[in-house]
């Protein structure tokens, strides 16, 4: 006589079917020195992680056991988003979810260990609005997790209870489980896939955040380069940004966080202090050269 269902085995057999139906867009990523997660975005490329792939040569590892060498499409650090190229085969890209999930629904991720599943569940602890990453890059959705994320699953799928992914899984500051959500890949996947790389503005100077007396701070530039925006602009060593276009800078992360795509070709004015003088100067944003 079969064991009649409970709720609670029914949802187990929907979760097990959940992740046996996503499995097969998730892949391994190894290089000399790394392992991680990543699924297919799109026929031939896979997204993964930026900050979980390492240096070398890479082989993706699907879960029928095939593998292949892959070459980077694209990457964007910013928002730890990177593009590989490679033969998907037959493996097809998982639904979207292009809104977030709300705060306290289930949430499941997907990633890979060599050609097995590794998969964790839990809720989506903290959820709230776009938001600017460390490195200056555009989040569409701040999406926290309460899944205990293996190493190797960065980069793996992050997927709501229909089975529709919501982003992808990440490391953020100070190890915090984050989700990339599928807006942000979306927007910067097709940008990768086109032109390799995602533009940043760049002013050519090296910088540190210092006081400037009374409580006031500033941004001391501590190297330049001679032939970068801010050596045009007549900037120099010493100097300490303290505004740009008549707003208050006081610490370097406020200003990198003007430094997103759209600034670049953009002339600012920055109010500069030289040797207890303040001055103007007028700088043009170039675009950051690829790493």
């Amino acid at each position: 006589m079969a064991t009649a269902k409970t709720p609670l085995s029914e949802m187990s057999d929907a979760l097990a079917s959940i992740v046996a139906a996503a499995a097969p867009a998730v892949v391994a990523i190894h290089t000399p020195n790394s392992r991680s997660s990543g699924f297919v975005w799109r026929a031939g490329l896979i997204a993964t992680a930026d900050d979980a792939v390492g240096d070398g040569d890479i082989t993706v590892m699907f879960g029928d056991g095939r593998e292949a060498a892959a070459t980077f499409a694209g990457r964007d650090a910013t928002t730890d988003i990177a593009l590989l190229r490679v033969d998907t085969g037959s493996a097809m890209p998982r639904q979207t979810r292009p809104a977030p999930v709300a705060a306290g629904s289930l949430v499941i991720v997907v990633g890979a260990d060599d050609i097995l599943p590794v998969v964790a569940l839990g809720l989506a602890a903290k959820v709230g609005g776009a938001w600017q990453s460390q490195r200056g890059g555009e989040i569409d959705a701040r999406i926290d997790h309460s899944v205990d994320l293996r190493r190797r699953a960065e980069g793996g799928v992050v997927m709501d209870a229909a089975g529709d992914v919501v982003g992808m899984a990440v490391f953020g500051p100070r190890q915090r489980a984050l989700v990339i959500p599928s807006a942000t890949i979306e927007r910067v996947a097709t940008r990768l896939s086109q032109d390799g790389r995602i533009a940043r503005g760049y002013l050519g100077i090296g910088l540190q955040s210092v006081a400037t007396g009374e409580g006031r701070s500033g941004i001391m530039v501590m190297s330049t380069d001679p032939d970068g925006p801010a050596a045009k602009a007549e900037l120099h060593q010493g100097d300490i940004i303290v505004g740009w276009d008549g707003e208050a800078v006081g610490d370097v992360r406020s200003l990198v966080r003007r430094l997103g795509p759209d600034s670049v070709g953009r002339t600012v004015e920055l109010d500069i202090v030289r040797a207890g003088k303040t001055s103007r100067a007028a700088l043009t944003i170039a675009d950051k050269p690829a790493r």
